[in-house]
């Protein structure tokens, strides 16, 4: 069994990293006996671009087809993902949507599955189960007051068209810096973040945990 962790962060061992590490650990430990692979891959490590438009996934009789033919750093892990029993998505919040690496990894890894037929079916190799994992500056009450969940729910959905409906969780108000003082950050206090990360964090990652300990039914 294959369970891999797609880290949308520029970052590989901060707060989104960090937290996709706690729910393989969690998936780990729920098949504690069973033949289990785990891996965190960093988008940020591969070179690569969003969708060409060549449309040599829909070209009929093709080799690529239902596949992304573009033979760059996404290829093999495109191969290896097709042979995924899971996926957890990850990542940070850049006004107000996810990073425009995941963005473009998502393009490239989800358009091949749709079909133009009259019904726009899918052929996605297997229906897996997932999760998408967020984390975020700002506080709940204002991701909930600002509708950022309306951006978030339109990857959601295409993931659920695709696979299954993917388990989300928000990790918010987190800590962006190591030393606010080197920043010009005076919008918040740098003494209140720290506080709400000593206690939040580890709930956090917690949460995470729980979320890999349930991934696999």
């Amino acid at each position: 069994m294959k369970i891999y962790a797609i880290n949308g962060s520029p970052r590989k061992n901060k707060n989104t990293a960090t937290i996709l590490q706690k729910a393989l650990d969690g998936v780990s430990e729920s098949l504690k006996g069973k033949e289990i692979e785990t891996e965190i891959i960093n988008l940020y490590d591969l070179s690569y671009t969003g969708c060409k438009s060549c449309f040599a996934c829909k070209r009929i009789g093709s080799k690529s087809y239902g596949k992304c033919a573009v033979k760059d750093d996404l290829y093999e892990v495109f191969e290896k993902l097709s042979q995924a029993d899971g996926i957890i998505f990850g990542s940070p919040i850049y006004f107000s949507s996810i990073t425009g690496q995941l963005h473009s990894f998502l393009e490239r890894l989800l358009f091949p599955y749709l079909v133009y037929d009259k019904n726009y079916s899918t052929i996605a190799p297997k229906k897996m189960p997932t999760a998408f994992i967020y984390t975020m500056n700002i506080q709940e009450g204002y991701m909930n007051d600002s509708r950022y969940m309306d951006t978030f729910n339109k990857f959601e959905s295409t993931i659920e068209r695709m696979f299954t409906k993917p388990v989300v969780m928000y990790s918010n108000n987190t800590y962006q810096f190591d030393d606010y003082s080197k920043y010009k950050s005076d919008a918040f206090s740098e003494e209140e973040k720290a506080a709400h990360r000593k206690i939040q964090f580890p709930i956090d990652c917690q949460k995470a945990f729980e979320l890999g300990l349930n991934f696999i039914k």
